[in-house]
């Protein structure tokens, strides 16, 4: 059952990459948060990892160290859904997903800020002034929007059905009566 697990959480995430979307409205956050609190040890930082990598792939995305740092982000993703556990609550849920929103934001603009320019990073856009990094958060407000909006749309979908499933599960124990 896991493997059916980690293969669909990969599937979801890659999926929702390659098909077409609003900047920043994907379900790779909420694959690392989910799969943080319901795979152990390596496997949950092994999802976003393995979707990233396969969905940048057939993206035809190069890999550089922003990469790396986008990357990063996931994994830290990973960590806050371990921290959730099995004993979460909605409202740690939803600081978990606004967290792993806000903690993208910050490290990745942070590095786009601070690396040097290249065609494919726009990084030049910037100086690197107090004022180029206020720039630099100021244009990326609107992928802020959306991450937060699909991070906390995502989360509440993968939980919210696993909820309802767990409900209905206790609902029909084997050798337990049925409502009539």
């Amino acid at each position: 059952m896991k493997h059916v697990l980690v293969i669909g959480l990969i599937a979801l995430a890659l999926a929702g990459r390659v098909a077409p979307h609003p900047d920043n409205f994907t379900p790779v956050l909420a694959v690392a948060l989910f799969g943080g609190a319901m795979l152990s040890g390596g496997v949950a930082y092994l999802v976003p990892l393995a979707a990233m990598f396969a969905s940048d792939l057939l993206l035809g995305n190069s890999f550089t160290g922003m990469t790396v740092v986008v990357y990063g982000c996931f994994l830290v993703a990973a960590a806050l859904g371990q921290w959730l556990g099995r004993d979460r609550t909605w409202a740690k849920t939803g600081f978990a997903a606004v967290g792993g929103s806000l903690t993208f934001y910050v490290v990745t603009n942070f590095a786009v800020w601070i690396t040097p320019g290249d065609v494919h990073q726009h990084a030049a856009l910037y100086p690197r002034t107090l004022d180029g990094l206020i720039e630099c958060y100021w244009m990326a407000l609107p992928f802020l929007r959306n991450s937060l909006a699909g991070d906390l749309f995502w989360t509440a979908a993968l939980f919210g059905v696993f909820d309802l499933a767990q409900s209905a599960m206790k609902g029909h124990r084997p050798g337990s009566a049925t409502p009539a």
